[in-house]
């Protein structure tokens, strides 16, 4: 399903569904994210992390290390998907 990323508003992008409050959390409320937003999320943060401080489009929004990574894919055509590392401290 193609349309606009809920977090870094790019349009005609293939659609991923992201759970705010990660599933094993009971999390069931979902946002409509772009594959290279999707993946960034988890590539920085554990789930545990999601589930206690990112739970919400704003909080997302508003931190410094997604907020720069949106900065950079708002600049870059709808169909390219980078290739995304995990953090470092993600992959103990």
């Amino acid at each position: 399903m193609k349309g606009m990323c809920e977090l870094c508003g790019r349009e005609g992008v293939v659609l991923t569904v992201h759970h705010l409050t990660p599933k094993e959390y009971g999390g069931t409320e979902t946002a409509k994210l772009c594959i290279p937003c999707h993946k960034q999320i988890h590539a920085l943060y554990t789930n545990e992390e999601l589930a206690s401080r990112l739970y919400t489009m704003e909080q997302m929004q508003h931190d410094e290390q997604i907020a720069s990574f949106v900065r950079w894919i708002r600049k870059q055509p709808a169909g390219r998907i980078p290739k995304i590392k995990k953090a470092k401290r993600q992959k103990r």
